[in-house]
């Protein structure tokens, strides 16, 4: 199996979702870093973005947070990263952020969530990257995402061939291997 040295996770910047999403986000923070997995992520201090930086930061993990001065401006950056970059726009984050990964992870999370996962799907889609990316459907969470997904390849909007472009997994504890045999297959 291929370990990677460095995943991206988007998840929300809420702290108002379920017990479980919280939990799970811990979780998966702390397994980055029990792996030597460096944490690549939106730099926020707050809600489950900053949950999963401080569990991986917590377990002795590497974090490299990555935020838009505005952002920092309204003092959500995450002080306590291994590494802070700051970026002029979203749009420079969001490269960044792809650019430093070796998979995508996606966490239950809201329109900034939803933006960072279509926005990835739509650049393996086009062939801008062949990075593994993974929708972990906590508590059917994404069911509904996944739902419309089948609904636009019905309608011939999408081809049933782009559900592959991503994994869905349950849990957390699924990530790490999915990723890594996903890495060897490549």
């Amino acid at each position: 199996m291929a370990n990677p040295k460095s995943i991206c996770v988007y998840c929300g910047s809420s702290d108002k979702g379920r017990a479980s999403h919280r939990e799970a986000t811990l979780a998966l923070g702390e397994t980055l870093a029990r792996n030597m997995v460096r944490l690549v992520y939106g730099g926020g201090h707050v809600g489950l973005m900053g949950a999963v930086a401080d569990a991986a930061l917590n377990a002795g993990g590497e974090v490299t947070g990555i935020i838009p001065q505005f952002l920092k401006d309204m003092e959500v950056g995450h002080g306590g990263c291994t590494e802070l970059i700051v970026t002029e726009t979203m749009h420079d984050r969001k490269q960044q952020m792809a650019a430093l990964s070796d998979a995508f992870v996606i966490l239950p999370g809201g329109l900034g969530t939803l933006d960072e996962t279509f926005e990835i799907l739509t650049w393996r889609q086009l062939g801008l990257h062949d990075k593994p990316i993974i929708l972990v459907n906590i508590d059917d969470y994404w069911s509904p995402l996944l739902a419309l997904i089948n609904n636009q390849i019905s309608e011939n909007y999408v081809r049933a061939e782009h559900q592959r472009l991503y994994e869905v997994v349950d849990n957390v504890a699924d990530v790490l291997p999915v990723i890594s045999q996903l890495l060897v297959d490549d």
